[in-house]
C-alpha cells in the first residue's frame, strides 16, 4: 500500500512538467549552405533559452533524376540530357514549452528552406 501511494505522489510531480512538449523541427532545402545557416540559428536560439537540443540530424539526401532525349523529333544520334535535383533534410529535436518555440522560430529564414514543426506531448 505504501508503494502505491509513493507512485501516486510521483505521478503528481509529473503534472507540473506536462507543459513541456517534445518538438521536432524538420528542415528541407535544395541549398545546403542556406539549410545549415538556418539550423545553426535555430540551435543558437534554443541554447540561449537553456533548452535541451538534439541535432541537427542529417538525413540521407534524396536525388531526383530525369533523363531525356536531346533530339525533339527522335531522329539522329541517341544523345541524352541528365538532370538531377538534390533535396537535403535536417531534424532538430527540442524539449520545451510551446510558447518558447514561437520565439525561437521567429528568426530570419533563408529563401528555399522549408520548415515543418511537429509538437507532441512528452
Amino acid at each position: 500500500m505504501a508503494q502505491f501511494q509513493k507512485q501516486k505522489t510521483q505521478g503528481k510531480g509529473f503534472d507540473n512538467e506536462q507543459s513541456y512538449h517534445r518538438i521536432r523541427i524538420t528542415l528541407t532545402s535544395k541549398n545546403v549552405k542556406n539549410l545549415e545557416k538556418v539550423c545553426s540559428e535555430l540551435i543558437a536560439g534554443a541554447k540561449d533559452k537553456d533548452l535541451t537540443v538534439k541535432g541537427p540530424v542529417r538525413l540521407p539526401t534524396k536525388v531526383l533524376r530525369i533523363t531525356t532525349r536531346k533530339s525533339p523529333c527522335g531522329e539522329g544520334t541517341n544523345t541524352w540530357d541528365r538532370y538531377e535535383m538534390r533535396i537535403h533534410k535536417r531534424l532538430i529535436d527540442l524539449h520545451s514549452p510551446s510558447e518558447v518555440v514561437k520565439q525561437i522560430t521567429s528568426i530570419q529564414i533563408e529563401p528555399g528552406v522549408d520548415i515543418e514543426v511537429t509538437i507532441s506531448q512528452r
